[in-house]
């Protein structure tokens, strides 16, 4: 439907009060920012104007995590700047972002209000983008007892994750040595391991109930990939919005979907035996934690729009890495033949006796982290960093890509080398600048389930089958397209069963 706006004389004068008023609001804000010194150093800051910000300045054909980068080696490794009116901060640098996350994590644990994540979130009910207070940790603690049940500890998510590979390879096996583009592939294997962990449901490769939540999964994946000015300005809200519109129609079905699935196990819930996650987070809410269905709902969804696009698009930039270096795959399959060999799958008891593979997931996570750019944090107070005045309700992002590839701590940043995650024994080891979850109070609570789909997909994946360029294709372009995460662009490969 067509919206003709009309604007009346009286309505421009009111747009222009309003406009007036915004300006005072913005100038008396950005002069407050300067105000709050406590004789600390002043911290580099990008240009800005009044209501638009650095908004200006921050326009190129970069993506942000490399724009970002290139800023500091401008302004320094943490330097300020104006999203519209919101006051923020740039962190490219490790010992700064430890110092935020780890050391002054409780001042700088606050999250952003934003339009799209309110509507994703039902006003912020989830993990990730909820802020800061007692009912977020009351959740979060809900949310790792129930994410126990399936962990290390347990054998239920390894057997989960074991039998949506062993699908994985009959899709695989049936290309017959035929080119493929293994998105799809591995989004459906991967997706179909949380809706089992999720709701107990397993799927076959072509239900239409499968296809429906990875249809809107994709569908708020995309929207939210554009960015919206209304996270800026959310009075832009009163102009229609394709975007948002969007969102809001793929949220409902996901919702909708959700529900019926949270009913169904109300109704057949037996108190401590849960079957799944939703089992378990129904045990443990109620009017003591003060965790409601909307919270349940809400961890639910997140299970699918951080764990699903995360896993498959990691898997996707190995693969397409073990492409550009043949040399490594050799030694993957040489590991796998002789720590596990060929007659049984490979298991979680097996990760010590294959570093190698663990160190390529690792380089793969360094050199393409999925989130380049962490959630945006908020100083709950007024603060400091890194010798610099931080006032309360500043937002900061942390440049994950510019960590990881510092020439500080790295050799060669720019290239794929897995060994700098082995000692001189051929032992797995952990860099200190290396931080693909995040760390402190925010850091990223899915990541051992993460951890363990990514090894036993690779670990399977590879000891059935050897990953070749077509013939006359060109190798993938491992520059990727920045998004919600970012993914490497969409290339084919031949997969042929390993003799």
């Amino acid at each position: 439907m067509n919206i003709a706006l009309i604007i009346s004389p009286e309505t421009l004068i009111f747009c222009c009060v309003v406009a007036a008023l915004l300006l005072l609001v913005v100038l008396k804000s950005m002069l407050g920012h300067r105000r709050t010194s406590r004789g600390l150093k002043a911290l580099p800051c990008l240009p800005s104007v009044p209501l638009l910000g650095s908004l200006l300045h921050l326009r190129s054909a970069l993506p942000p995590h490399l724009l970002f980068s290139k800023l500091a080696g401008r302004y320094g490794p943490l330097f300020s700047l104006y999203m519209g009116p919101h006051y923020t901060l740039v962190v490219s640098e490790v010992t700064l972002a430890k110092e935020m996350l780890l050391h002054k994590g409780k001042d700088f644990a606050g999250r952003p209000k934003m339009v799209t994540t309110d509507v994703l979130t039902r006003g912020g009910k989830d993990i990730a983008f909820a802020d800061y207070n007692t009912l977020w940790r009351s959740h979060r603690r809900l949310v790792q007892s129930s994410f126990a049940l399936f962990g290390e500890g347990s054998s239920k998510l390894q057997t989960i994750v074991l039998d949506a590979a062993d699908n994985l390879c009959s899709d695989l096996q049936a290309c017959r040595g035929q080119d493929v583009d293994m998105a799809p592939i591995l989004m459906r294997a991967v997706t179909n391991v949380v809706c089992r962990l999720v709701f107990g449901s397993t799927y076959d490769p072509h239900d239409p109930e499968l296809q429906q939540v990875i249809d809107y999964n994709d569908g708020i994946v995309q929207t939210i990939a554009r960015g919206n000015l209304v996270d800026i300005f959310p009075w832009l809200q009163i102009f229609p919005n394709k975007d948002l519109a969007r969102l809001r129609e793929c949220v409902y079905i996901r919702d909708k979907l959700l529900t019926t699935k949270l009913e169904e196990h109300k109704l057949t819930l037996t108190p401590g035996e849960p079957r799944d996650l939703l089992d378990a987070l129904l045990s443990g809410s109620g009017d003591e934690s003060g965790v409601t269905e909307d919270h349940i709902l809400m961890t639910a969804a997140e299970a699918f729009g951080a764990g699903v696009e995360t896993t498959s698009t990691t898997l996707l930039w190995t693969v397409a890495f073990l492409l550009h270096y043949p040399e490594v795959q050799e030694r993957l399959h040489a590991e796998l033949d002789e720590c596990v060999g060929r007659e049984r799958h490979p298991s979680l008891s097996d990760r010590t006796s294959l570093p190698f593979l663990e160190s390529v997931l690792c380089e793969v996570m360094r050199i393409r982290p999925a989130s380049p750019i962490l959630i945006p944090h908020v100083a709950m107070q007024d603060t400091s960093l890194g010798g610099h005045d931080v006032p309360k309700g500043a937002r900061v992002l942390v440049n994950i890509w510019g960590i990881h590839h510092d020439p500080k701590y790295w050799e060669k940043p720019d290239q794929f080398i897995p060994d700098r995650f082995l000692d001189g024994l051929g032992k797995k080891i952990t860099p200190n600048s290396y931080l693909p979850f995040g760390a402190g109070p925010r850091v990223c609570v899915g990541e051992s389930l993460a951890r363990i789909e990514l090894f036993l997909f690779l670990s399977n994946l590879l000891q059935k089958f050897h990953f070749s360029v077509p013939f006359g294709a060109s190798l993938p372009d491992l520059r990727g397209r920045s998004g919600v995460v970012l993914q490497p662009r969409r290339y084919t490969v031949t997969v042929k069963p390993r003799r």
